[in-house]
């Protein structure tokens, strides 16, 4: 399983994608903060919780994340895309398959609060990429569709068809 707000989904997320793709016949998604409602405040990511850094539901980055998937050419069959509340560990139960495999990438403090939470809740994890620095963000790709930047170059083709449907550029 690769968990991410995916706030759009942009190509470092696509290399987390295709890692734990490679590990694993069948692959869980799992979508974060997937109710506006219900989003909080994250000290170790003082950002995530704010509105504008958030501006696609989670039903358009559903969208995102299986037309990132049909990119990597992997089987529709085998995606598993899910709401994952991530600031909710009495919550994932519900959502995550007992036995799964968290993949995760570790690029700031929030993604080692992450990591301390999918331990604490008895999850195998797999570090991917450790070491890689981080290339690309959300805000990156948000930055860039605000300012009528180059933005398609950062998101993967099937992503950047989705966006451009939406027709609607991120507050």
């Amino acid at each position: 399983m690769i968990h991410g707000r995916f706030q759009p989904f942009h190509n470092g997320h696509l290399e987390y994608l295709s890692g734990a793709a490679e590990r694993s016949d069948e692959i869980f998604i799992g979508i974060t903060n997937p109710d506006p409602a219900r989003i909080r405040r994250e000290p170790s990511d003082p950002a995530r919780h704010l509105p504008e850094s958030n501006p696609w539901s989670y039903v358009e980055r559903l969208l995102m994340v299986k037309a990132a998937a049909g990119d990597l050419g992997l089987d529709p069959r085998a995606v598993h895309v899910l709401p994952f509340p991530v600031n909710e560990p009495e919550l994932w139960p519900a959502y995550v398959p007992e036995g799964v495999t968290q993949y995760m990438r570790l690029f700031s403090d929030w993604g080692g609060a992450k990591l301390d939470r999918m331990r604490e809740a008895g999850y195998e994890v797999e570090i991917l990429d450790e070491g890689v620095e981080k290339e690309v963000s959300g805000a990156d790709v948000r930055e860039a569709l605000r300012a009528g930047g180059e933005w398609e170059r950062l998101v993967p083709p099937g992503v950047g068809r989705v966006i451009r449907e939406l027709q609607r550029v991120p507050v």
